[in-house]
């Protein structure tokens, strides 16, 4: 009788041994779960989704494979961010991951214990969502794209296409939090130039034409485009459109505006960004909280020229400015 329950016990011994074991395999090769959040469609931004998933392959994390993406959009209805937020807490996602600053935002909201992955954003301790670039401090890392100098280059470009250049209007954003920066810079180069500036506030798509209208009354050469926020996602388009209507070159802080019919663009390689955002992933799935992964800025630039909006508005640009273009839209 002795015998046997020793052997009852040893078996049950055994199986609660083997449960935790088999428990802690499980727990081991549990599959990682991200949550990409943006505002803008998923197929207006697929280049840059794409170069998240490349930036993830170069780790070795293949989707659907060894690592799962939940994909929330907004589809440019940002009020639907804070649910889509929401959401991905409620799946457990191990990291969120966020393509700009409304997305993080409503992430922040939505929990402050999940890692929260900037992709990129134009002014992280602006808008309060890190302590410092070195410290951020939080739940909160990733990618800044502030570069507020370059804003004096794209004025150094526009001189160069038009070389009597002498009144810029230039389009932003004044509620967006790198607005005094930024505009400070732009104002340090226009007085090195010599060039006179004309801002135009453009707060929703609304103003669009109506500083496209005041640009052409008070005589404007050229364009330096810098809105934020929701307008500069979804009216790319019609603020293109406008600029080559116009005739005025104008020249924009990212490419999606060239892709649309723009005239030029220099400024932070935003696939780039996204390719590094994997970075981040990987370290924190690796055990590094995002308290003490120091805020990286924009490492790759590019210089696009469409010489169809060129012709359009009859521009002969100097074949030494077309020499340095990383690349050219025919």
């Amino acid at each position: 009788m002795k015998t046997a329950k020793w052997f009852l016990g040893a078996a049950l011994v055994t199986a609660i041994l083997a449960t935790g074991v088999w428990a802690q395999a499980q727990q081991s090769t549990k599959i990682p779960r991200i949550g990409y959040l943006t505002g803008a469609s998923l197929s207006a931004n697929s280049a840059r989704h794409e170069a998240f998933r490349q930036g993830l392959r170069e780790l070795g994390y293949i989707e659907g494979k060894n690592i799962v993406i939940d994909w929330r959009s907004a589809e440019e209805k940002l009020d639907r961010l804070l649910a889509h937020a929401a959401e991905l807490v409620r799946l457990k996602a191990d990291i969120i991951v966020t393509g700009g600053s409304s997305p993080t935002r409503a992430a922040k909201e939505a929990t402050t214990t999940i890692p929260i992955v900037m992709a990129q954003d134009s002014d992280p301790v602006g808008n309060g969502f890190v302590a410092s670039l070195a410290q951020p401090g939080g739940n909160i890392t990733g990618l800044s794209t502030l570069a507020p100098e370059l804003n004096g280059k794209r004025l150094e470009l526009l001189r160069e296409i038009v070389p009597r250049l002498s009144r810029v209007a230039v389009l932003g954003t004044s509620t967006s939090p790198a607005f005094a920066q930024v505009s400070r810079e732009v104002e340090l180069a226009a007085k090195a130039l010599g060039v006179k500036l004309q801002y135009l506030d453009v707060l929703s798509s609304k103003d669009i034409a109506i500083a496209f209208r005041t640009a052409i009354k008070e005589r404007a050469d050229a364009v330096l485009i810098m809105v934020a926020g929701r307008v500069a996602s979804s009216e790319r388009t019609q603020i293109a459109e406008l600029a080559v209507k116009s005739r005025l070159p104008a020249i924009y802080d990212r490419s999606g505006f060239v892709e649309q019919g723009g005239l030029m663009t220099y400024g932070v390689n935003f696939y780039d960004l996204d390719r590094r955002a994997a970075t981040y992933v990987d370290k924190i799935l690796k055990g590094a909280k995002p308290a003490d992964l120091p805020v990286e800025q924009p490492k790759k630039f590019e210089f696009i020229i469409n010489l169809k909006a060129a012709k359009q508005i009859g521009l002969t640009i100097p074949p030494e400015v077309l020499a340095r273009a990383s690349k050219l839209i025919k």
